[in-house]
């Protein structure tokens, strides 16, 4: 079994329900169809229904038998709703229509109550408007939200994970060791088996020195304190944490060196710039970013995506939702 078939017969098992802010984008439409056939989740989309049924009947489809919300629909509710969340930042009742008439801000507030399982947008919208709408409708589990990639090379038979490739710019040691273990638990939940973390970096054991560097190995302590057995280590090169033979010759004795399966970068620049090489030129599937740390799972997508790629994204928010 390929890890997509895997990420979808666990998605199917799990039985949620998903939200689409985006209804009306063809892409968010085939998706919705085949997650509907295949049993992966429920699709709930959101989508004046005039332009939903312009863009199937543009892609030759059915009437749908999945449900299609309007986004005015029970307006009132969720604008009451973000009223009661946002009354400490003072927010005001027009304010909260003009948030609650945004559909990607309503498939959030939906998963606060509970109407869907979780939401996945980001197809059209950008990851900060995504990150925006899922912190301030359904907020932080742990102390900061960050994101990943979730790479599947090898025709399906091999995965890493990448992060943080959309969320925090320029993390500090604290940030950058909340990162790490946020990782090693996304990857458990994905994979069911040990994360290896590499703590990635321009140098291997000190081959170079420079303050960026000081970070990471902050970081690597900050985290070996908090998770004393999880496999980590730093820092390391890219070559280092993920090829046997250098690995045993540049960190000999590492934990991680040449099998690492978690790749943490040490800024937004490496982490964005690398998933999208190993994409775009290594030929790997690269599902997100997928957002962790928050109450209840909404993930994002890249505005490149396919939908293909919004089929799995769809069943890694319903693995997350446990």
């Amino acid at each position: 079994m390929s890890i997509q078939q895997d990420l979808v017969a666990r998605a199917a098992k799990a039985n949620k329900s998903v939200a689409f802010p985006e209804g009306d984008d063809p892409r968010v439409v085939t998706a919705a169809y085949a997650l509907a056939k295949s049993g992966t989740v429920r699709p709930v989309l959101l989508a004046k229904p005039e332009s939903f049924d312009e863009v199937r009947r543009d892609l030759g489809l059915a009437e749908p038998d999945f449900e299609v919300v309007d986004p005015n629909h029970e307006q009132d509710r969720y604008v009451d709703l973000l009223l009661e969340i946002r009354k400490k930042k003072g927010l005001e009742r027009q304010q909260a229509l003009d948030i609650a008439a945004d559909p990607l801000f309503k498939a959030a507030l939906m998963v606060r109550t509970g109407a869907v399982d979780t939401c996945v947008g980001g197809a059209v919208r950008t990851t900060a408007d995504t990150v925006r709408a899922a912190i301030q409708c359904i907020g932080p589990r742990d102390k900061m939200v960050s994101s990943f990639f979730f790479m599947i090379l090898d025709a399906g038979r091999r995965a890493l994970l990448y992060a943080d490739c959309g969320v925090i710019p320029l993390p500090d040691a604290a940030q950058l060791a909340d990162i790490a273990v946020s990782s090693a638990q996304s990857w458990r939940q994905l994979t069911g088996t040990e994360p290896k973390v590499a703590m990635l970096s321009f140098s291997t054991y000190g081959s170079a020195r420079h303050e960026s560097i000081d970070v990471v190995l902050e970081a690597l302590s900050l985290v070996r304190e908090r998770e004393p057995h999880l496999a980590i280590d730093g820092d390391l090169q890219a070559d280092a944490a993920l090829v046997p033979s250098i690995g045993i010759r540049k960190a000999p004795g590492s934990p991680v060196a040449g099998t690492a399966n978690v790749l943490i970068f040490p800024n937004l620049h490496a982490g964005n710039i690398a998933y999208k090489i190993t994409e775009r030129l290594a030929g790997a599937t690269a599902l997100g970013p997928i957002l962790q740390g928050l109450q209840k799972p909404v993930n994002d997508l890249s505005r490149g995506c396919k939908s293909e790629d919004i089929e799995l994204v769809s069943a890694i928010s319903a693995i997350q939702c446990g």
